[in-house]
């Protein structure tokens, strides 16, 4: 009978107040919307970064004047450096081959170039791409070397801007979560006081603090499991809009991993879980400290 009770003034309580109860839904489907996409944004910049780490290249260009025996001392060196992972050897022809490709929309510049004139190279991958600068101070003056390029600077600036996503995703979330509590606080309080006639006649016939003050924390809880449902269908169908086409747009070489259906059905219970929680215990911090009930 009290467990009917208690369930029964729950959903008064939310039919009662419905148009707080329905901008508490909306505020909190927003906010847990942001909140899955600044997740899911966090992971797939971080598996951005661990791809553009493994096409991380350092080249090592040799000088014109290399003699055949500088070139066999420079390529066993390198086989034999712990920190780099695979050697290869580019030609002058191989060069030219990658120069036209690269240059194809330059036909003039492609055309009065001459395969002689582009520098043989060792192209390197390392076991750790973070540690290109230490390959660079091991090889740039070994004799027939002409210069290392190690991409850091580019790298380095690339992976400051995603970064930079990655935080401003962050923060993006953490504001839309504090907007959401500071709602459901607000909605608790004007529930409990259009109610508080019932709550002082349910406190004089000797109901607990907690028998009082459940239906209104199961008012905020169900409020964010709704919450939770309307932001994950709004991160599925995102994915089909909105992530897929633009995935597609920039074709199979994108660096961009997509993001499957396997982790929106990950997010989706963490949300929920995360919705219920946080208005459980909005809602019973806001009645204990700030409403007499």
């Amino acid at each position: 009978m009290r467990a009917k009770f208690v369930l029964t003034e729950a959903a008064t309580g939310l039919w009662r107040n419905v148009t707080m109860t329905i901008a508490l839904i909306l505020t909190t489907a927003i906010s847990l919307a942001l909140l899955g996409a600044g997740g899911l944004l966090y992971t797939q910049v971080n598996k951005t970064k661990d791809l553009l780490y493994a096409q991380v290249e350092v080249t090592v260009f040799l000088e014109t004047t290399v003699t055949p025996e500088q070139k066999d001392a420079i390529q066993s060196k390198l086989e034999s450096d712990s920190e780099i992972k695979s050697v290869t050897y580019e030609s002058k022809q191989e060069a030219y081959e990658r120069f036209k490709e690269l240059f194809a929309e330059s036909p003039d510049l492609v055309e009065n170039t001459k395969p002689e004139s582009l520098p043989e190279s060792f192209r390197l991958k390392l076991e750790d791409p973070s540690q290109a600068d230490n390959i660079d101070a091991k090889y740039k003056n070994v004799a027939g070397v002409d210069i290392v390029s190690t991409q850091q600077e580019l790298v380095g600036r690339l992976f400051d801007a995603i970064d930079a996503v990655k935080n401003l995703s962050l923060v993006v979330s953490l504001v839309s979560g504090a907007a959401a509590i500071l709602l459901i606080g607000n909605t608790i309080q004007v529930a409990a006081y259009s109610r508080r006639r019932e709550v002082s006649i349910m406190k004089l016939v000797g109901a607990s603090n907690w028998y009082v003050r459940l239906p209104f924390v199961l008012e905020a809880a169900v409020a964010g499991l709704i919450g939770a449902v309307l932001a994950s269908i709004g991160l599925a169908i995102a994915k089909v809009i909105v992530i897929d086409d633009a995935l597609k747009a920039l074709g199979q070489n994108s660096v961009v991993p997509s993001i499957g259906w396997s982790e929106i059905a990950v997010t989706a219970p963490i949300l929920a879980l995360v919705a219920v929680l946080t208005a459980g215990v909005t809602g019973w911090t806001t009645l204990r400290f700030y409403v007499k009930v």
